[in-house]
Order: C-alpha cells, then structure tokens, then sequence
C-alpha cells in the first residue's frame, strides 16, 4: 500500500517545518523496488541516498535517518531481494546492475547530485556508482564499506548448481541464529534486543529470498580493485568501527589509500553495524563533508 504522512518537526531556532514522510514501491526495469523518503517540498536542501548491506534493509537505517532530515532530503533504497524489495529470480544481481538501479531511481525522482551513503555491501555499490555514473554523485560516504573480495571459485559456483545448495546455503545462514550474526556485527553486546532481531529477520520470513541469494551468490563480480578505485575522485568519506570484525579496519585503510580524493574516520568502541551503533556522530561527520554549520 502507498502512502504518505507529513511530520512536523523543530530545527535548532524552534522554527517550525513541515517533511512528507513516503513508504512506498516504485518499478524500475520490471523489479518493484521499495523505498522510503523524507522530503521537504520547497526548501533546498542537499539530497541523499542510503544503501545498505548484504542481508540488510532500510531497516539498518532505522536511527539514522531521522537525524538527518533535518539537513537533507532523504531516500533509502531496499535492494533486490532484501527487505521490502522484490526477491526475484530473473534480476541480474552485479554490481553493475545495481548501480543501473539506483541510476534509474534517481532519474524517476527526477534527483541530481546526490549524496550517496553506502553501508558494507551498500559502500561497494555506491562506489560502482560513483565510477559509472559520475555527473549524477556529489559526494560519497562509506560505512564500514566492503572491498576487495573475489567471486566464489569455480568449484563452489559448480557446487551452487546442485539441487541441495540452496539448502545448504540457507542452513549457513542459520546455523548462528539472527542474535549470534547480531552480536557479530555490534561492539555493545546491550544494543542487541528484540525489535532489533525482529527487524533483521522478517525479510528472511519469505521463503522467496533464499532462491534469489542462490542467484545473487552466482551473479555478483568481484569488487573494484586498486586501479579502478584510483579513477575515483569523487570526495569520499569513510567511518569505520575499530572493532568492525566483518570489514575490518585494514580495508578502510586500503581503501583509503586507493581512493585518491578520500579521508578516513576511525570510531572506538564501535563494530560493523555503525548506523545503528552512532548515528549521531556519522551526521556530524556528513554535515562537515557537506559544510553544513547547522
């Protein structure tokens, strides 16, 4: 169901302004690809868009996106098969692909020179982005992003094609349970709760999802390497947590030094799922990039 509701909120002089809060589903090359947004018609403000991580959803965002809509306008984009989105069997889960998506979203909106903001997977595809499409981004910051990582051997792609691969895969998936994966990617065990477990593991509640991963496991490229990265000059921030055990603090730093208009931020006392874990200090670091004083 579409629809919209406008809420009311204070910025820091008490001056009342008016933000259209929008759930919705918008079709883009015959996949139905769920969004939300927080837009305040007839004020400018720099736009941007959110893009999580593998196994994730808009749902990561969840904390961080409030606090930026006083600033900006804001999109957040689930990616096919996650979260809202349509867990398809004929997309074509690259790299490329996805990047296409949030092109074409962006052209539907009718939005230019945005700010795109990439979690984990999402750094990764705001990246394939930049590189492909330049003109369209302002700026980058990426969040504990992925690098590096090669496509699965070809023995294990051949294994994916065996009937009970899905199953097996589904079983991996599983076998630390969603509080362990949870607690995994958190430096503050405490953060992890109910509504937290909840959140991440109802997408995974539509059987559908599992046939689409076996698809997106044989279809994703490797990630940008060195000298691709080097074409890059797109300003790019990267926060990292120094205690982020999925990507560790060593490809921030190779990232870093291959992207050549970067800067890196290191956060104690932070893991993997920093949207969740401090919010608040990734929009002041994003209001600096953006030379936003308020």
């Amino acid at each position: 169901m579409n629809f919209s509701m406008k809420i009311v909120k204070n910025n820091v002089m008490k001056n009342e302004y008016r933000i259209t809060y929008m759930k919705d589903t918008i079709t883009i090359n015959t996949i139905n690809v769920y969004y939300e947004s927080y837009v305040e018609e007839g004020r400018e403000k720099p736009t941007i868009i959110l893009i999580h991580g593998f196994l994730s959803s808009i749902f990561s965002f969840r904390k961080l996106m409030p606090l930026l809509t006083e600033h900006f306008h804001v999109y957040a984009i689930d990616l096919p098969p996650f979260g809202k989105s349509e867990k398809s069997r004929s997309f074509f889960y690259s790299f490329s692909t996805y990047s296409k998506l949030v092109a074409s979203f962006c052209a539907k909106k009718k939005l230019s020179k945005v700010n795109i903001v990439g979690h984990s997977l999402g750094g990764q595809i705001a990246m394939h982005v930049a590189k492909t499409y330049p003109d369209l981004v302002n700026k980058l910051v990426l969040l504990c992003s992925s690098g590096y990582i090669t496509r699965p051997s070809r023995k294990m792609l051949a294994a994916s094609y065996i009937p009970f691969f899905k199953w097996y895969m589904k079983r991996k998936l599983a076998e630390s349970g969603i509080r362990g994966n949870l607690m995994n990617v958190v430096y503050d065990k405490k953060i992890v709760n109910e509504e937290l477990e909840l959140g991440y593991v109802e997408p995974f509640l539509d059987e559908a999802i599992f046939d689409a991963l076996l698809v997106m496991y044989r279809k994703l490229e490797n990630h940008l390497i060195s000298n691709e990265l080097n074409q890059i000059t797109t300003e790019t921030l990267l926060i990292w947590g120094k205690e982020d055990r999925v990507t560790p603090l060593s490809v921030g730093k190779r990232l870093h030094k291959d992207l050549p208009n970067s800067k890196l931020i290191v956060y104690e006392k932070a893991g993997h799922l920093i949207p969740e874990e401090i919010p608040e200090k990734i929009v002041t670091d994003i209001k600096k990039m953006i030379n936003l004083s308020t």
